[in-house]
């Protein structure tokens, strides 16, 4: 059987003599069509596509929309954003769609106003078909549900805290309140979300958590004299080599890592703690941008990205053991995350994609406000 994208391309290419007409294969079917058509006289899209860029170096998209060339480029929303910021400033307008961590989108190009609602470029019936999302919904990171689509969510282990198997019993930590005990006082190293690139999520989970927030980064920072580092690796090689017990907070994929490389790390499960677990999009965040210079081919690439065969294809190039990807469709193959890892139903998540969760302002003022000279 054909692939939904094979026949819409059959059915845009095939003469009008053996084509239905238009209105018999109804209005989203024309739209389609004219949107490919005139996208296809574009002749090409533009990308920002974060850390996914094997979604297009695979070379699906090209060989099902071969009049689209995909001009794409890749890195961390640290480096991207502002780059993207600076360039609108200049007057240039290069970038059709952005895909990426949602942080950086968020502050950035929503707060800056750089993005066209992303909703009415949702053309195909089988991306608005709310029955094929968890949860039965659209996910979107802004208040208005209009401009940051989120089509990724993956279980992850809270502030992702990683610990040194030699040094540090995990049955003894329930809760990360545990880990304010004088046996860990000097012990614990921790990524300085000040200085470092992609560690937002474990910190809004630490920050936004109710049973977590200010209260509790007070008195950890406050009390445990935690040791702050701006390198991921150097935290992880201190952890190996137990020069530190705990690592808090932590993305896990790092942990993993270190970990196969034989050094004696673990992390702790995602659903460990009792304070709960949170839903992370990595990179896995899709926006429009405003005055795109391609906006039909745009169009295109979104809603090929958010059907089915695209969140399939994501999730096979992209999803590695200990660091799954979990698209938030439910109706493509998950039999490559293990089940630890997997979403469960009618659990309540901590959702680091929800609007009032996403400003890392406060999070970076307590720090300067605890620590002082130590940052």
């Amino acid at each position: 059987m054909k692939s939904f994208f094979g026949i819409i391309f059959l059915l845009v290419h095939l003469s009008p003599s053996v084509v239905l007409g238009a209105e018999a294969r109804g209005n989203w079917q024309a739209e389609w069509e004219r949107t490919v058509r005139a996208a296809e006289k574009e002749g090409e899209v533009s990308v920002s596509i974060g850390g996914y860029g094997a979604v297009i170096e695979s070379g699906v998209f090209q060989k099902t929309f071969p009049k689209i060339k995909v001009n794409y480029i890749t890195g961390a929303g640290t480096d991207i954003a502002p780059r993207i910021v600076a360039e609108r400033r200049a007057g240039k307008y290069l970038l059709d769609v952005y895909n990426g961590g949602g942080v950086s989108l968020y502050q950035s190009l929503y707060l800056g106003k750089l993005l066209d609602p992303i909703r009415p470029a949702l053309i195909l019936p089988e991306v608005l078909d709310t029955t094929k999302w968890w949860e039965g919904k659209l996910k979107f990171a802004d208040k208005e549900r209009a401009y940051i689509f989120v089509y990724e969510g993956n279980v992850a282990a809270g502030a992702g805290a990683g610990y040194n198997t030699q040094l540090l019993d995990p049955r003894e930590y329930k809760s990360y309140w545990d880990f304010l005990t004088p046996k860990l006082k000097g012990k614990i190293v921790s990524t300085d979300i000040r200085k470092v690139r992609g560690a937002g999520i474990p910190w809004q989970f630490l920050y936004y958590s109710p049973d977590l927030g200010p209260k509790f980064l007070r008195r950890f920072f406050g009390e445990m004299d935690v040791t702050m580092t701006a390198d991921f690796r150097q935290a992880v090689d201190w952890l190996g080599t137990g020069k530190f017990t705990l690592v808090l907070p932590i993305q896990g994929g790092q942990i993993y890592k270190a970990k196969n490389q034989g050094l004696p790390v673990e992390q702790f499960e995602p659903y460990h703690f009792k304070e709960g677990v949170n839903l992370s999009s990595a990179f896995g965040s899709l926006a429009l941008m405003n005055r795109a210079p391609h906006p039909n081919a745009a169009k295109v690439f979104i809603n090929w990205l958010l059907s089915r065969d695209g969140q399939a294809l994501f999730q096979k190039l992209i999803s590695i053991p200990g660091d799954g990807r979990n698209s938030r469709r439910i109706d493509v193959p998950k039999d490559h995350i293990p089940p630890d890892e997997q979403r469960r139903d009618k659990m309540t998540y901590f959702d680091t994609d929800d609007a009032d969760t996403k400003d890392m302002t406060p999070v970076m003022k307590l720090l300067d406000e605890v620590l002082g000279v130590k940052k």
